[in-house]
């Protein structure tokens, strides 16, 4: 079809759209409580949310911790920009002043919590003597190892203060309201953010597994954490049974808003799912064989196909490029479709941040690999140094959105048309 890349593109920026807290969290808002209401959050959305409820609420006590760039006006809710995806001082020291705003009240009062992705960084409070320079080398570690999201965020939990409901924890006994915009696969509310208000089964013992696992090496501070009594709470814990979690916005609704919007475009779409996870280029190999497979099998004036997901792919790095695992996929896709016409793709994270540069993702088509050429730049190479933003930045084929102010992570949708 005419004008595919601009419809790709549009796919996205409404899965996007329906994510925004703006537009979304009003219909989880329970009444304003009558007595002490304290607003905290942690994440990339999370300065947006507490937008949203002051919308609603009017200006309100507390203090939110999001990513730098992601602040939004509030009037009476504190927000603080930290670091992500490696912690920094501004995220511990606003940490230690959550805690101790929480620890002021009682079974009177209530919290209402916003966490989303991202909180697992931008929430920092090592535990026992790890210091905040073992913590970032840790974190940066799990980064770089491929990781999936829910072992690397059990580790996180048990080196850490406050996430595996040890937040809700230090509230208690006031009541808790967590509303949460999920951003990992399967919509496991122990996930989101490591969970800081939600208690979780697994054991340091687990953590110090996955680790090993991933050859990570860990200072004698965190294999203390480790080997001491544990930290993170049970979900039978007594502390946490005045907390209510609640997830309000899923990958799943997103993808939903791009189908609906396809199909009224005349397109029929097909979501592969919401919570795929693996290596970005393996999974790109795998959807460039089926739509290959799909595009064969299309007979003459059939309409077009759209394949769509989202999850959250990982990439090992070997490389020394700029990278991410959105445009990771989006540069393996181009490699293992090998210019097949009528074969077009985006590939971008909600949250407009793709590893490890503020590049949402990239888009390809049929010329992508003749444009690299000509441009002098080989894509396997780029493919094999993890250099996947570098390669698009030169074909001048990166999506740029800047702060989107949401997080359900990744987006990928396949255009196929008749060859």
């Amino acid at each position: 079809m005419q004008n595919a890349l601009p419809f790709l593109r549009s796919l996205f920026d409404r899965a996007v759209e329906v994510a925004d807290p703006m537009r979304s969290l009003a219909a989880a808002l329970p009444p304003k409580p009558v007595g002490r209401l304290v607003v905290i959050g942690a994440g990339k959305a999370s300065a947006r949310m507490a937008e949203a409820v002051e919308a609603e609420y009017g200006p309100c006590d507390g203090l939110v911790i999001t990513r730098y760039g992601y602040a939004r006006p509030c009037k009476g809710i504190e927000i603080v920009q930290a670091a992500h995806p490696v912690p920094d001082a501004a995220g511990q020291k606003a940490t230690a002043q959550m805690l101790t705003l929480l620890k002021s009240l009682g079974p009177e009062d209530t919290v209402l919590a916003l966490i989303s992705g991202g909180a697992s960084a931008i929430l920092v409070q090592p535990a026992g003597d790890i210091t905040l320079a073992e913590k970032q080398a840790i974190n940066a570690a799990l980064l770089a190892s491929g990781a999936p999201i829910g072992q690397m965020n059990t580790v996180r939990k048990h080196l850490s203060a406050v996430k595996g409901g040890q937040l809700a924890a230090a509230a208690y006994p006031a009541q808790v309201l967590a509303l949460m915009i999920s951003d990992v696969p399967g919509d496991d509310p122990a996930m989101i953010g490591s969970g800081p208000t939600v208690g979780d089964a697994s054991t340091p013992g687990d953590a110090l597994a996955i680790l090993e696992r991933y050859s990570i090496d860990i200072p004698d501070s965190a294999r203390d954490v480790l080997n001491d009594t544990r930290r993170v709470l049970t979900p039978d814990d007594p502390r946490l049974r005045n907390v209510e979690n609640v997830i309000y916005a899923a990958p799943s609704q997103s993808l939903a808003a791009a189908a609906d919007l396809a199909r009224a475009e005349g397109v029929q779409p097909d979501i592969l799912g919401d919570a795929l996870e693996g290596e970005a280029r393996g999974v790109a190999r795998a959807q460039a064989a089926q739509a290959l497979a799909l595009q064969a099998a299309m007979p003459p004036g059939a309409s077009p196909v759209l394949l769509l997901s989202g999850g959250e792919l990982t990439v090992t790095r070997t490389g020394d490029g700029i990278g991410g695992p959105n445009a990771e996929f989006a540069l393996a896709l181009a490699l293992a479709l090998n210019g097949a016409s009528g074969i077009h793709a985006i590939a971008c994270d909600t949250d407009g941040v793709d590893g490890g540069a503020e590049v949402a993702g990239a888009v390809i088509g049929p010329d992508t690999l003749n444009k690299a050429k000509a441009r002098g730049v080989d894509p396997q190479s780029a493919l094999d140094r993890n250099d996947a933003h570098g390669f698009f930045k030169t074909l001048g084929d990166q999506v740029v959105t800047g702060p989107t102010l949401t997080n359900v992570n990744d987006f990928r949708a396949i255009l196929i048309t008749g060859s």
